[in-house]
């Protein structure tokens, strides 16, 4: 493991989550500095993170997948990844203030209720 070089790929399944995260900070929440800061801190914790995927217990194993599930915590939030083949493939990013696995994620209503 020590030396070990892991190649990052990004699904588009974590992109769309944590586009709808911003978008739910930034409209919503009405924090553009917020949304900014939330996206810089998990790229950072996932570059940090690329130099060895392995070192923490993995967290969550679905039945019908072989590789477990590695665990990034970034605030309030979850980044999921699996390893495999010397690549850490990030699938999913998860609101986890009340973490039941892979379940807990709102569904961030980013339409504007004042019409504008």
């Amino acid at each position: 493991m020590l030396g070990e070089k892991y190649t990052l790929d990004i699904r588009p399944t974590f992109i769309e989550e944590l586009d709808r995260a911003v978008a739910y900070i930034e409209q919503q929440l009405r924090n553009p500095i917020a949304a900014d800061k939330l996206i810089a801190d998990v790229y950072s914790a996932i570059d940090n993170m690329l130099d060895h995927p392995l070192v923490t217990a993995p967290r969550y194993r679905p039945p019908d997948v072989q590789q477990p599930y590695y665990a990034i915590q970034v605030g309030n939030y979850t980044v999921y990844y699996i390893v495999h083949d010397h690549v850490m493939e990030v699938r999913w990013f998860r609101y986890s203030r009340s973490v039941r696995g892979l379940s807990a994620n709102p569904v961030y209503d980013t339409s504007n209720p004042y019409g504008q």
